[in-house]
């Protein structure tokens, strides 16, 4: 491989400093093709070079010639066409194999004709400017579905590896996200596939863009489509995942010439491709984000200057990163261990948790990123051997078993190797001997901390050491900060909504403030207060966790989200679950509801900081763990599980139940303080709060509820019993900013009801304003003619969604939402049929793709009927002895309202007709559909001479899995013999007529039977 001799080597940064917009847009009109020729003459700027390269043979040419320059060899005729249709090009890989070769398997072995092999490098990692960057446009597709042109794409040694999709100022950035989408749908996949190869994709419209990385793009495509084609709803709106980048400041760059100047700087964009994407064991690619790039990137140079200047082994050589809750510290760790496991000097890195829940997930993500390159230990003895062994260069072990071996062991060998200990969260378990015992023991060390929640002067505790008070007392600097504020402005987590109800009414002060304090709790605890929060809990649970919203996880149809009820004690823990059982049972309703409690030396309101538990059951009252032990029995039954309260059966009913909680299984989990730090659930939205929260402890709990799944979650929903209201204002104040409050919260209902002032003096409309716009503009049974007034109904309606989504989380929203429930289905059926029409338009006619629209599907999607319903409608037409046509009205409009029910309509109007005073509704119509669904499977395999039993098999395949799949092998075995003489480009154009009959069979009956 050609190298070029290195003069002189600096470590520039990846993420510039503080980047002072340079770009000014002119006053002109700017078109869709001028901003792309600027942007491409910008890259030529920075040295890209351009090839007018439109068409699969020029790129594969250019391909071959870039791994010849790059490896220093010429492949002859036959070693390319075996090198390129083998290791690049292969029929049966797709974009998760091609992305391993880039991330992974990037050397690959070339067969020479002489019976040797030769390594062939596709990138080099180690000198990146060694790699070479082209750049081309409209690079034109024509065996895909359609017929495209592809904006802009970069290529590394020849490889397509960055991809740019571009829409003129003015067009919703998203509609460029869409855009990709359809070219992974339609043509990526076409010819021999090298556009799999891409690993980001950049979207922009000139004034806003962004990246994000392509087998998650993929798979949220495969998640979206198992949802789109089920009675399942919607799953993860993957746009959510799109990324702005940024400065180190954590100020965005949007606009386009700025961020070609900063992302695609060579040395930038080359680091981001090699060194800061990670391809999981579950075949993701997650290319990090800026913040997470200059923490790593800190805490190597730190590394590497504290051990030039001899500095290791003193709080200089170390530092924290204070990265908010939910922003992704977990990988940034992972990234950090694991390039600087790779530094030659360095001997090893002690992965340290606080506590054994952490160690349990913090394993799980690790091994999620790169299996085996971590070494997590259940002992201690364990610890001991891999402290010893030289290949175990990562380590995760808890503070515990670290504290044990450093007891249990005065003098080692690993005290003097070169090691660097990263603590997952840097909270005051580490402020006290523990950390006297490391810094004491270990002499060639660098140690850095990750928290969410620093500690500060004004939040630090009054014991301890008084030198060990703070975070960058402990740790040393402070080396990047990325707060909430910047996290939600960001989109990588949610605001918080809260409601705080009023359970005590406190008396007038008195002088005696203990006896205050003594009634106060004692009123807290009264059985009359358990139980009207308890009846508030069940009266607006479905309310609060959205049950009347469904989506998609991993596979499996779910009704809205869980939620966590946070107690102040294990006494109360106690009353509250007894009491849920109770209420439950009275009222005949199923709930799966859950506690986990353990001892604690501290086992008041913590308050701040949450203590360890550890596990510890054995220190618990009798009464307490006699009670523990009913309550595991209850999930036992609950899941056939055989967990209790010994030591490792505990230990495993936490990880079970964690799981649990993930995968939605149970609905609401009562705790004292376990789950409410470290633990990320995207299902969780509801913290119910019966507890004193402040700073710290607050914001952590807190936290629990705002991570992102999709746009049905909008916001962390927090329903206080307390009145917490100016401990939650102190702590948005000291973990964001003092001004923090307006973005970290959402707004009161009165706001998103009759409207309010933004903070830019704008009047923001509420839904009063805007559903008296609708009923003015467009009153129902006037058609809404041409498309400028159409996209004025579009746009209004989709807010009218929005702010509907948000106000039904609100207890007074019920019974103000002014449209009747039918017209709310009319109107629903008018958007519907405009997305379609304006979906079909951007199919067929390409020129006259509509880009200024965004559709809120999913929104559609959480709130529209289901089958169930429309059963229940139908049962109630037949109660009527079939006289009721005002029922098949009723019917009509909810199948119009229903994106998933439009193509059963034919289904359910054949069946209405067959039904007489004998039929039994839902016995019948599940014989119906299955007859029905038999006849129609004939057919199809009848008119296109298809395998009967291959068929069969597919589509049961298909129907279990929740998504048709129409690429791979599997669609090619269903398919009857085509000659080898017939025309060109016949096979696939029947191909494509078959996948379109199977696909409407498909969606017909999915959700059915």
């Amino acid at each position: 491989m050609s190298q070029y001799n290195i003069v002189v080597a600096t470590d520039e940064s990846t993420v510039v400093s503080e980047y002072v917009p340079e770009y000014s847009a002119g006053n002109a009109y700017q078109s869709e093709a001028e901003l792309e020729q600027a942007f491409i003459k910008q890259l030529q700027a920075q040295g890209y070079a351009y090839l007018p390269i439109h068409h699969e043979a020029e790129l594969i040419a250019n391909l071959r010639h870039q791994l010849e320059l790059f490896n220093g060899y010429t492949f002859t005729e036959n070693e390319w066409d075996r090198f390129f249709t083998n290791n690049l090009a292969s029929k049966n890989e797709g974009i998760i194999e091609k992305t391993r070769k880039i991330q992974i398997d990037h050397v690959q072995i070339l067969q020479r004709d002489d019976g040797t092999t030769k390594n062939i490098y596709l990138l080099d990692k180690k000198n990146i400017h060694n790699n070479r960057l082209q750049v081309i446009n409209q690079y034109e597709e024509t065996q895909g579905q359609h017929k495209t042109h592809y904006d802009v794409t970069i290529l590394v040694n020849g490889f397509p590896l960055v991809h740019v999709e571009l829409k003129r100022r003015g067009v919703a950035i998203r509609e460029a996200f869409n855009q990709i989408k359809r070219y992974q749908r339609e043509s990526f996949w076409a010819a021999s596939g090298l556009f799999e190869y891409v690993q980001i994709f950049v979207i922009s419209n000139g004034t806003h863009t962004k990246y994000y990385s392509n087998t998650t793009r993929s798979y949220h495509i495969k998640e979206t489509s198992e949802a789109e084609r089920s009675q399942s709803k919607k799953t993860s709106n993957s746009f959510e995942f799109t990324c702005y980048w940024a400065d180190a400041n954590n100020k965005p760059i949007p606009d386009l010439m700025d961020f070609t100047k900063t992302f695609f700087a060579k040395h930038t964009l080359l680091n981001v491709l090699t060194k800061y994407c990670v391809f999981t064991t579950e075949n993701l690619l997650l290319v990090m984000r800026p913040y997470q790039i200059v923490a790593t990137e800190r805490i190597l140079s730190k590394i590497e200057i504290t051990s030039n200047y001899k500095k290791t082994g003193t709080i200089e050589a170390g530092g924290y990163i204070w990265h908010t809750t939910g922003s992704g510290k977990t990988l940034t760790s992972f990234k950090t261990a694991q390039l600087a496991s790779m530094l030659p000097y360095i001997d090893k890195v002690l992965f340290v948790v606080d506590r054994k829940d952490l160690d349990y997930q913090t394993m799980k993500e690790y091994d999620r990123f790169q299996k085996g390159a971590a070494n997590s230990n259940t002992s201690t003895r364990i610890l001991q051997r891999q402290l010893e062994d030289p290949s175990a260069k990562i380590i995760i072990t808890t503070i515990q078993k670290l504290d044990r071996f450093i007891s249990l062991n005065r003098t080692h060998d690993v005290y003097k190797k070169h090691v660097v200990i990263i603590f997952d969260e840097c909270h005051r378990s580490q402020f006290g001997d523990m950390h006297r015992k490391i810094i004491k023991s270990f002499k060639n060390y660098h140690l850095f901390g990750f928290t969410g929640t620093p500690i500060f002067a004004v939040n630090a505790s009054n014991n301890g050491n008084p030198l060990m008070k703070t975070t960058e007392q402990v740790f040393g600097d402070k080396l990047h900060t990325y707060t909430i504020v910047d996290a939600i402005n960001d989109g990588n987590v949610l605001p918080f909504r809260i409601d705080y109800i009023n359970t005590v009414k406190m008396k007038d002060r008195v002088e005696d403030k203990s006896v205050c304090a003594i009634d106060t709790e004692k009123a807290l605890e009264a059985p009359e207060r358990i139980r009207e929060i308890v009846s508030y809990i069940l009266d607006h649970f479905d309310q609060k966790t959205k049950r009347n919203s469904f989506y998609t996880l991993k596979g499996q149809r779910v009704a809205g989200f869980n939620s966590i009820l946070a107690v102040s004690s294990i006494p109360m823990a106690m009353k509250y679950y007894t009491e849920l059982k109770r209420q439950l049972a009275e009222r005949g309703r199923e709930l799966m509801v859950a506690t986990i409690f353990s001892y604690s030396a501290n086992e008041a309101d913590p308050e701040d900081v949450f203590p360890d538990e550890n596990f510890d059951t054995d220190s618990l009252p009798p009464t307490a763990r006699e009670f523990l032990g009913s309550a595991i029995a209850d999930y036992n039954a609950a899941f056939n599980v055989n967990f209790d309260t010994s030591a490792d059966k505990f230990e495993n009913y936490y990880k079970d139940l964690s799981l649990r909680v993930k995968k939605r299984e149970v609905d609401l989990l009562v705790v004292v303080n376990m789950f409410l730090t470290g633990f990320d659930a995207t299902t969780l939205n509801t913290l119910w709060v019966d507890k004193n929260l402040r700073l710290h402890g607050l914001l952590q709990a807190f936290s629990r509820t705002n991570r992102i799944l999709n746009s049905v979650k909008t916001y962390g929903n927090i329903v206080c019993f307390r009145n917490l209201q100016k401990e939650t204002d102190e702590a948005i104040a000291l973990f964001g900013d003092k001004d923090a409050g307006s973005i970290v919260l959402l707004k009161d209902y009165d706001s998103y009801y009759h409207g309010y002032n933004d903070e830019h003096g704008k009047h923001q409309p509420g839904y009063i304003e805007l559903i008296e716009e609708l009923q003015t503009k467009f009153p129902l049974g006037q058609a809404i003619t041409g498309e400028a007034r159409q996209k004025e109904f579009i746009k209004l309606y989709g807010a009218i969604l929005r702010l509907k989504n948000i106000l039904t989380a609100f207890d007074n929203f019920e019974g103000n939402e002014i449209l009747a429930e039918r017209d709310f289905q009319d109107y629903l059926s008018v958007y519907i049929d405009l997305y379609q029409e304006f979906s079909k338009a951007k199919e067929n006619e390409k020129e006259k793709i509509n880009d200024d629209i965004v559709f809120e599907i999913e929104l559609i999607k959480q709130i529209e009927i289901n089958i169930d319903y429309i059963l229940m409608l139908v049962a109630k037409y037949h109660a009527s002895n079939c006289k009721d046509k005002s029922i098949l009205v009723s019917i009509d409009k909810a199948i119009g309202s229903s994106t998933q029910l439009r193509s059963k309509r034919e289904l359910i109007k054949n069946f209405i007709e067959t039904i007489n005073a004998s039929t039994n509704v839902d016995e019948d119509w599940r014989a119906f559909v299955l007859k029905q669904k038999e006849a129609d499977l004939n057919a199809i395999v009848g008119e296109e001479n298809l395998k009967f039993e291959e068929t069969k098999k597919f589509l049961d395949n298909a129907f279990r899995d929740g998504v048709l799949r129409t690429t791979g092998t599997d669609i090619d075995k269903i398919l009857p013999p085509i000659s080898r003489f017939a025309v060109a480009g016949s096979r696939e154009a029947k191909k494509q007529g078959i996948i379109t009959k199977l696909m409407s069979f498909f969606e017909k009956y999915f959700g059915l039977v």
